[in-house]
């Protein structure tokens, strides 16, 4: 790699034909961290702002042709994992991962889409626990997807505690368990666990429906650390780079759903 050329980072996720989310998504926010972004796409969903109306999931040996050819060729830094839609799909890509070792790996595990499409087979909970967790650098979920792999709901700060150490105990190296989903009060408190430290980012609650917010956090997160960021800060400035983007957000649809503004949210702007 030149002193001029970026540092790569791969998206391995579905695609969003809506533009919000998924790869679309990911590939933004690699661009606005001035990260050369990599794709494959391990699901084609038909979808737009209102929702999901179908889900594609293409043959698993093209799966592996896509990424055997990224890592031929590239130099990846950090490896963002979204929408993984059957066992046989996380399968492929645990192995191609053990293979190739990236430096990061981030693993948004995306389970259902915001509209309430569920994105994620019953038979994948179990191989994303047993293959994909101990292989992740960070995992970043959601409350709900939290309660689905640890098997325990989470309604507090504490209970968000106990979760992250039970994602520890399943092999993940960090946790940054977002708190959206949670109720306290006007704010919003993403917690952050490695089992050596912890932190909690807050920001203030904005009254808005958005739409690919948890894939961007990834895949900003996975551009931070290519541009060598610890870990706890490079969830940090993923977390602000969110932020600032909904709060410049814009609906590109029919609905009042926003996106975010990466134009407004990049870090170089």
């Amino acid at each position: 790699m030149s002193p001029t050329t970026p540092a790569s980072a791969l998206t391995i996720a579905g695609s969003d034909s809506g533009g919000g989310a998924g790869i679309q998504a990911d590939l933004k926010a690699f661009a606005a961290h001035r990260v050369h972004g990599l794709s494959v796409i391990a699901a084609l969903t038909a979808q737009n702002t209102r929702g999901v109306s179908a889900v594609h999931v293409p043959p698993v040996d093209f799966l592996r042709a896509q990424i055997e050819a990224c890592f031929d060729d590239f130099d990846i830094h950090a490896v963002k994992l979204g929408m993984l839609a059957n066992a046989e799909v996380i399968h492929a890509v645990a192995d191609a991962l053990e293979r190739h070792r990236p430096p990061h790996m981030v693993l948004d595990p995306v389970m259902v889409a915001t509209s309430g499409a569920r994105l994620l087979e019953d038979s994948a909970l179990q191989a994303m626990r047993e293959r994909l967790l101990p292989l992740a650098t960070l995992v970043t979920p959601n409350a709900p997807e939290a309660e689905l792999l640890v098997g325990c709901s989470i309604a507090n700060g504490n209970d968000a505690e106990q979760a992250a150490a039970s994602l520890l105990d399943l092999g993940a190296g960090a946790v940054l368990l977002k708190g959206g989903h949670l109720h306290e009060g006007n704010r919003v408190v993403d917690r952050y666990f490695d089992g050596v430290s912890s932190e909690e980012f807050i920001h203030a609650r904005l009254p808005l429906d958005a739409h690919g917010t948890g894939c961007t956090l990834a895949s900003a997160i996975a551009a931070q650390l290519c541009n060598g960021l610890s870990l706890a800060n490079a969830c940090e400035a993923g977390i602000d780079y969110v932020a600032r983007g909904l709060q410049q957000g814009y609906a590109p649809g029919r609905s009042e759903v926003l996106v975010l503004d990466h134009f407004g949210a990049a870090p170089h702007a």
